[in-house]
């Protein structure tokens, strides 16, 4: 199982004061380092974290794969295909909220996805769409013209609330899309607890992690927790 550390909030700390610390493309090092498979950062429309140049510096100065969240929107699009990244992941975005809180709604966006992922491709940038655990949408994007090469599902309403039912949801949801020869991710809320869980399901092959990684970072220090996250989804 492979890990993308997300690093969205190292530069949520430095936006707090307006300096030029604590710099992300330091911390992208660190986990490179620790064992970090690749890179994820969230490029969100009012910048609140991440910034242009910050995606720049980090394709420019970094020797692993960078995955770029971003809207579906045309100005996020052309940044991707300027620094081009290895990888997109088009998640629904809103302004008011705190973090993403949902997968997109694939039926209903199904003809800007198809035209995005042809033209993604045709910079060859993966695309990969972020989901909720449901067997709907992946019935109907099986139906579809839409063919991504990654999808993300969405795991915040598990790990906010972890039922079983909604672990087997999941469980379910990763088999389908292994079916459908499409590569699976899982992300949002996953702690170290929770990545135990999610690591014992094999049809996922890559974690993407960033709150609780930053966060246990404060007390123990970025190397270490990646490393550890490591360990855990690997053993």
């Amino acid at each position: 199982m492979k890990l993308g550390v997300n690093i969205d909030h190292i530069a949520t700390l430095r936006n707090t004061r307006g300096t030029p610390y604590p710099d992300p493309l330091k911390a992208a090092e660190i986990a490179i380092n620790a064992g970090a498979d690749f890179i994820t950062v969230h490029l969100r429309e009012d910048r609140r974290h991440i910034r242009d140049e910050d995606v720049f510096n980090l394709k420019k100065n970094t020797n692993t794969e960078l995955n770029l969240e971003i809207a579906a929107k045309e100005e996020m699009l052309e940044i991707a295909k300027k620094v081009k990244s290895y990888s997109i992941n088009i998640v629904p975005e809103k302004r008011e909220e705190l973090t993403t809180e949902g997968g997109l709604d694939i039926i209903n966006m199904h003809s800007k996805l198809s035209s995005i992922i042809e033209e993604m491709h045709s910079f060859g940038i993966k695309v990969s769409l972020f989901i909720n655990p449901n067997i709907n949408q992946l019935k109907y994007l099986e139906k579809s013209e839409i063919k991504p090469d990654i999808v993300e599902i969405h795991t915040g309403d598990y790990c906010n609330n972890p039922l079983e039912k909604k672990l087997k949801l999941i469980t379910n949801t990763a088999e389908y899309i292994n079916k459908l020869g499409i590569e699976c991710h899982a992300g949002h809320g996953i702690t170290y607890k929770y990545a135990q869980r999610m690591k014992k399901i094999p049809h996922i092959s890559t974690l993407n992690i960033g709150h609780s990684l930053i966060s246990e970072a404060i007390f123990d220090g970025l190397y270490s927790v990646v490393k550890t996250m490591k360990m855990i989804i690997s053993n």
